[in-house]
């Protein structure tokens, strides 16, 4: 078929289907599949696609349930693709027009010009020749399908049962419910070990004025024991405190809750506001603006290391564009991804003064005793390389915009016996840090 008779039809389906909150979900499927209609005999999209949009469709509406809210936070989340791609591990990847992204419905946007690039990276870069990822050719499952083009972003398809999961288990869908771990003073005093049920092992520092972060972060699969529990390893930027917090997060987490299964998956996270009513992970809300064609937040990171086996890291830089003020990230070899807008944080405006490295699970204490959560490899820090999870390749972006390496790291592990950190040093990695373990043992119930 003529790409020009594609193009235009695709389009008009597409058109219809975002004009359409008032006449029922059954219309969106079924101009969903007619758009896929168009894309299959156009040699877009495979039959699998196709089959497994019909059997949402089925499904969704064979449920019976009064999914008004649902529909509406679907078609809000989920706009027009012009391509779509099938990921092995069941995702749908919807190439999106860069300035049809969801970012620009947040209020605080309505005037904000996009920035396609950031004015100047930092100083001090050095390609990384340690890591065992050196490029984003493959990086998360979906790239083994196919790529988004030139002008589009790749975001994951957000499911009518991925709402439903956050909504059977009373939270708020995309969102989180907890504060970061905020070290007391002194380094090293004791800490309520609740969060809310949260546990956390982190190094950190603080007492100066941050301009940015990186860190290579070792990718695992964690064990999950019951689903509405998740393991992360991250990183934390902040400034301000208690319902003023704000926070810049970026790291790897499994959440069977969130995503719907056990792979770790790249994820972002930001709150303005202590994590009231502000931010989500990804793109679940308006506010991160994504540039990048090449990587899709909330995607699964495909390979992950294997005990005493061949080890992966993700490598992340996030900093403060000296002109602008936004937030930029990179992910991988400085491949750019999208920015937080200074216009979300009145306290991140100007600078961090805390940025932290590490691990947090939630324990719920399933059958009342600690959870068997993993964090990172599952193993304690002091079993090391290939074993214990690491975190190396730390770094800081000072005023100047010169990416430095920390002189100094504090750690602090809330259940030491159920989860740990250590720092150490060394030549090809300066500081470090190796942390995680099992959860519930003999140590730790």
């Amino acid at each position: 078929m003529h790409t020009f008779y594609c193009e235009t039809a695709i389009m008009t389906c597409q058109k219809w289907r975002n004009n359409i909150l008032g006449y029922g979900l059954w219309v969106c499927f079924v101009l969903d599949l007619v758009s896929l209609t168009i894309l299959a005999l156009c040699n877009e999209v495979s039959s699998e696609i196709f089959t497994a949009k019909h059997q949402e469709g089925r499904s969704f509406l064979g449920s019976g349930l009064n999914v008004t809210g649902t529909q509406k936070l679907l078609l809000s989340l989920n706009k027009a693709a012009v391509k779509s791609i099938q990921s092995p591990d069941g995702d749908i990847i919807d190439c999106v027009l860069l300035h049809h992204q969801l970012a620009f419905d947040h209020p605080k946007l309505a005037d904000h010009k996009l920035q396609e690039a950031p004015s100047s990276w930092p100083r001090g870069i050095v390609a990384e020749s340690n890591s065992s990822q050196s490029s984003d050719e493959e990086l998360q499952l979906w790239h083994r399908m196919g790529r988004c083009p030139t002008g589009t972003i790749p975001v994951r398809r957000t499911k009518a049962e991925d709402i439903l999961r956050a909504v059977a288990a009373k939270k708020s869908f995309g969102r989180k419910t907890n504060e970061p771990l905020i070290p007391s003073s002194p380094p090293g005093a004791p800490q309520d070990s609740s969060s809310y049920g949260h546990e956390h092992a982190i190094a950190y520092v603080r007492g100066h004025q941050f301009h940015g972060a990186q860190a290579s972060i070792n990718v695992w699969r964690p064990r999950i024991q019951v689903s509405h529990e998740f393991s992360l390893s991250q990183m934390w930027l902040l400034s301000g405190s208690f319902v003023r917090l704000n926070s810049i997060e970026a790291g790897w987490q499994v959440s069977p809750e969130l995503y719907g299964d056990i792979n770790p998956r790249f994820f972002t996270y930001w709150t303005s506001d202590g994590y009231q009513s502000t931010g989500c992970y990804n793109l679940l809300c308006s506010g991160f603006i994504q540039v990048g064609h090449g990587i899709a937040l909330g995607a699964s990171i495909s390979p992950v290391s294997s005990f005493s086996g061949a080890q992966y890291d993700i490598n992340i830089l996030i900093w403060k564009d000296p002109r602008t003020g936004n937030w930029w990230m990179a992910y991988g070899q400085n491949s750019v991804v999208g920015y937080w807008p200074a216009e979300l944080f009145p306290h991140l405006r100007s600078y961090a003064t805390m940025i932290e490295w590490g691990g947090e699970v939630v324990n719920t204490r399933p059958g009342g005793k600690h959870t068997a959560t993993q964090m990172g490899s599952g193993h304690f820090p002091e079993q090391g390389f290939s074993q214990a999870s690491y975190i190396r390749n730390i770094g800081l972006v000072d005023s100047r915009n010169q990416l430095q390496l920390p002189s100094y790291l504090h750690t602090l592990a809330q259940r030491p016996r159920c989860y740990d950190i250590k720092s150490s040093y060394n030549k090809n990695w300066g500081l470090h840090v190796y942390y995680g373990g099992p959860g519930q043992n003999p140590g730790c119930r």
